[in-house]
C-alpha cells in the first residue's frame, strides 16, 4: 500500500501548528508451501517506509517516521492436529537512518542494529469465528539471539559492552500473529513478539486496523507499543516505547 497524509495550517491559524506532508508505503511478499499432510513452510518478507516533512526542522529535509525491512521463515512438522513442531528464523533491519527534529545524531541505521533470532519450539495454528479469526501462536523455549551493530556510536545504546560489534545470547521467544475480520470492510491484524534473555527482555505489539473505503481505497490505523530493556532508559518513558500513525490512501493485494 501507498498512502499520504497533507496537513497544512496558515501562519495566522488561531490555534497556532504547522503545515507537513507525510507519507508512507509498504509490500508484503509471502512464499508458503503445505503439502496438506504433515509438513509446511512458510516464508515473508514485510518492507515498510515512511517520510515526513518539517518546516521547522533546519537541519533534515525530511526524516523517517516508518522503517522496517523483516524476514520471517518457518519450517513446520505436524505433532498433533493443529499443533507442528516448529524451527523459526526471524531477521530484521531497518532501511534508512533515524533521525530526531533539529538533531544532527543518528539514532539507528541499516545494521544498526541488525537481529537474528533462530528458534525451536511449537506452533499452533488458529481457526476460529467461523474462519474470521486466523494466524499462528508460536512457542519457542529455546532459542538463539544475534545482535550486531554496525555503528561506533550506537553499540552501547543497543545493549552492547565494550569494543565489540556484535551480541550472542540463549534466550527464549513467542511470536504471535493473528487476523480478525471483524466485517468485510474493517479487519485488525496483531502481532506480539516477545523475548527474554534472562538478565533482559523484550517486548513488541503491533496493531494495525484497516478500514476498506472502496476497492483500491483503506484507511489505516497502527498502534505499536514496545518495551525494551536493551535500550536506553528514559526518564519519562522508561523502557517503554510508543509510536501510533493514521492514513488514508492506495491498497492492491494480489
Amino acid at each position: 500500500y501507498l498512502q499520504f497524509l497533507q496537513n497544512y495550517v496558515s501562519n495566522n491559524w488561531h490555534k497556532g501548528g504547522e503545515s507537513n506532508y507525510s507519507a508512507v508505503a509498504a509490500a508484503n511478499l509471502e512464499l508458503n508451501y503445505n503439502d496438506k499432510d504433515r509438513i509446511t513452510f512458510d516464508n515473508k518478507l514485510e518492507m515498510k517506509m515512511g517520510f515526513q516533512t518539517s518546516p521547522s526542522d533546519t537541519v533534515h529535509k525530511y526524516k523517517t517516521n516508518n522503517d522496517l525491512l523483516r524476514f520471517t521463515s518457518k519450517l513446520g512438522v505436524q505433532a498433533h492436529k493443529k499443533w507442528y513442531y516448529t524451527l523459526q528464523l526471524l531477521a530484521y533491519t531497518q532501511f534508512a537512518r533515524g533521525l530526531k527534529a533539529n538533531d544532527e545524531k543518528v539514532y539507528s541505521d541499516f545494521t544498526s542494529p541488525f537481529d537474528l533470532n533462530i528458534g525451536i519450539g511449537m506452533q499452533y495454528n488458529v481457526d476460529a469465528l467461523g474462519g474470521k479469526l486466523k494466524g499462528t501462536l508460536n512457542f519457542l523455549p529455546f532459542a538463539f539471539n544475534f545482535r550486531y551493530v554496525a555503528r561506533e556510536a550506537l553499540i552501547s545504546a543497543n545493549g552492547i559492552k565494550g569494543d565489540h560489534h556484535t551480541l550472542e545470547d540463549f534466550a527464549s521467544q513467542f511470536t504471535g500473529e493473528l487476523k480478525w475480520n471483524i466485517i468485510d470492510q474493517l479487519s485488525w491484524k496483531t502481532r506480539l513478539f516477545a523475548i527474554t534473555t534472562y538478565h533482559q527482555a523484550k517486548i513488541e505489539w503491533e496493531n494495525q486496523f484497516e478500514l476498506k473505503v472502496t476497492k483500491y481505497i483503506s484507511a489505516n490505523l497502527f498502534v505499536y507499543p514496545r518495551f525494551d530493556e536493551g535500550n536506553i532508559w528514559d526518564e519519562d518513558m522508561g523502557y517503554f516505547q510508543l509510536q501510533e500513525w493514521s492514513s488514508i490512501g492506495l491498497t492492491y493485494s494480489f
